[in-house]
């Protein structure tokens, strides 16, 4: 029999890296995680431990890989003997230490060893920064930020032997409670969430969770989007004394005109720009979008060649929105409603306080629709993929409900 031999994940990392063995079997190699990560340079791959000279807390991980060696051989020689291949979620158990083990302890009190499932999550987000925009990578952040202020708040070890499928139901429970947050707020951080011990369980690290049960039943709140006319108020204001809002009105307007997401109009070069159209690939999702050049938008986008459109920070730009929309009278009362814990929570302001950088995308989406170009065809601008997606950005609004429905009757 080989031996069995660990394996560093990323090497020549300059953070902590997983570690791993594979065992082959009929041909397949299966890959088995330690359950521990330690930064290469504290790593002896000749001697197949981890340097203690200096480390004195490495010798515990050495102990630990000795117990999990005999663990795999064991596991390899059954499984061997009788001709067969060991389930995902054996060689998942093999990581977990016997006194991490729900039969050992209660789940709130467990202190299991091998990696620390928020740090394993930091990991993982910082891993993902060559294929997610900055702004996504920041949305996971402030999911482990929840993560880790419960754990201090509420004095619960968050590890991957206490996130069992009821974590779900506490999590979202700290979220409306202590952090006020609204269901489809709730719903987003379960969903990151699910999407990290997704991951977690396909690269063998101990989850005993199932990723399905992290959900949260939500209703999407209300979207606000601006009419042609209130679009049009803000076209007409005189700027020209006050060339910040007027900067921030472009980059709202460019999102109007084209659907592109704050993001992706704050990213936009010269070499995006042709003749007739825009060729982005965009920041959240990494999609190439065509997006047509509206006659609107000409003078826009020629500010982004000149260099003279210069992007802002998005709450600095939602801040210049709220006074854009105030200058322009969009003070309509409006009713926003959002859902909590399933209860209904409507809040009544001006219009303006409403408005931000999302609501051109928004607005560009209904407007478009009334114009009367086809759902399938605004999606293909917009990059959606699903309807059910695409419809959270459609407001039919009353005015335009009446306004059909008289054509429709007259």
């Amino acid at each position: 029999m080989a031996k069995i031999r660990f394996l560093l994940v990323e090497p020549s990392a300059e953070k902590p890296t997983p570690l791993f063995t594979f065992l082959s079997f009929a041909g397949r190699r299966i890959k088995v995680y330690s359950g521990h990560s330690i930064h290469p340079k504290q790593w002896d791959a000749g001697e197949q431990k981890a340097l203690t000279r200096g480390y004195p807390r490495n010798g515990a991980l050495n102990d630990w890989l000795k117990v999990l060696t005999e663990r795999i051989e064991t596991c390899r020689d059954k499984h061997v003997a009788a001709g067969t291949v060991p389930s995902a979620e054996e060689l998942r158990m093999l990581a977990i230490p016997e006194e991490a083990t729900p039969a050992a302890a209660e789940p709130e009190l467990a202190t299991p060893a091998g990696p620390n499932l928020l740090t394993v999550f930091s990991e993982w987000i910082e891993g993902r920064s060559l294929t997610q925009s900055p702004n996504t990578l920041r949305t996971y952040r402030t999911s482990l930020r929840h993560l880790r202020d419960l754990q201090k708040l509420e004095g619960y070890a968050v590890d991957f032997a206490t996130v069992g499928n009821g974590f779900a139901e506490r999590f979202a429970r700290y979220l409306l409670t202590k952090r006020n947050l609204v269901d489809s707020a709730v719903h987003k951080n379960l969903f990151r969430l699910k999407h990290f011990l997704n991951w977690a369980l396909d690269n063998g690290y101990p989850i005993i969770a199932d990723p399905k049960k992290f959900s949260w039943q939500h209703r999407e709140p209300d979207i606000l989007t601006l009419t042609r006319q209130e679009v049009q108020r803000l076209v007409d204001l005189d700027l020209s004394a006050r060339p910040a809002l007027d900067n921030a009105r472009a980059l709202f307007l460019v999102g109007v005109y084209t659907g592109l997401r704050f993001s992706d109009v704050a990213a936009l070069r010269p070499e995006h720009i042709q003749a007739d159209r825009l060729r982005v690939t965009t920041q959240k999702t990494r999609l190439t979008v065509t997006v047509p050049v509206r006659a609107e938008a000409r003078p826009l986008l020629a500010r982004v060649t000149e260099g003279t459109l210069r992007p802002l920070a998005n709450q600095k730009l939602n801040g210049h929105l709220k006074e854009l929309a105030r200058l322009a009278e969009i003070d309509a009362p409006t009713e926003r409603v959002r859902y909590a814990g399933g209860q209904r929570r409507a809040t009544t302001a001006p219009k303006y306080e409403f408005v931000t950088t999302h609501t051109a995308r928004r607005t560009f989406v209904t407007l478009a629709l009334e114009a009367g170009v086809r759902p399938e065809v605004v999606m293909r601008i917009t990059g959606h993929k699903s309807l059910s997606a695409f419809r959270r950005y459609v407001n039919v609004t009353e005015d335009t409900m009446l306004d059909e429905f008289s054509r429709a009757f007259a």
